[in-house]
């Protein structure tokens, strides 16, 4: 199995946050899964840390790097196809990072992990 971590997902993987339920935790620690994390996920921590809406323990270059290592997570980059699946969405989330992880999702054959209900009407894998 194949997951995408929803930006609040890896942060509250990052943070040892409680909102992050044992049974997601022991799922994506499971042998032969592969975990991913998006760069739209690093772009949005990007803008809203810089908004100051997101404090980090360590300074933004080094924040991703060393969560990704520490939990062996994947990068998936924006590639154009996933771009431009975004436009074949129905139009039940405004979020623009969250639209990208669905079609990222979509198009590499991902599971989303996350707890948002809009995402999980969207014709993607969830679990949460």
């Amino acid at each position: 199995m194949r997951y995408l971590l929803d930006t609040c997902t890896l942060l509250w993987l990052a943070r040892g946050d409680r909102a992050l339920p044992q049974r997601v935790r022991d799922t994506l620690s499971k042998p032969g899964i592969a975990v991913t994390v998006s760069t739209a996920s690093a772009w949005e921590i990007a803008i809203k840390h810089g908004l100051g809406r997101l404090p980090l323990p360590v300074p933004l270059a080094q924040f991703l790097p060393d969560v990704r290592a520490r939990y062996a997570l994947d990068s998936l980059p924006i590639d154009e196809e996933s771009a431009l699946h975004v436009a074949k969405l129905p139009s039940l989330h405004a979020d623009p990072f969250d639209r990208m992880l669905v079609s990222q999702a979509i198009v590499h054959g991902l599971t989303i992990v996350t707890p948002d209900p809009l995402v999980a009407q969207y014709p993607a894998r969830t679990v949460w």
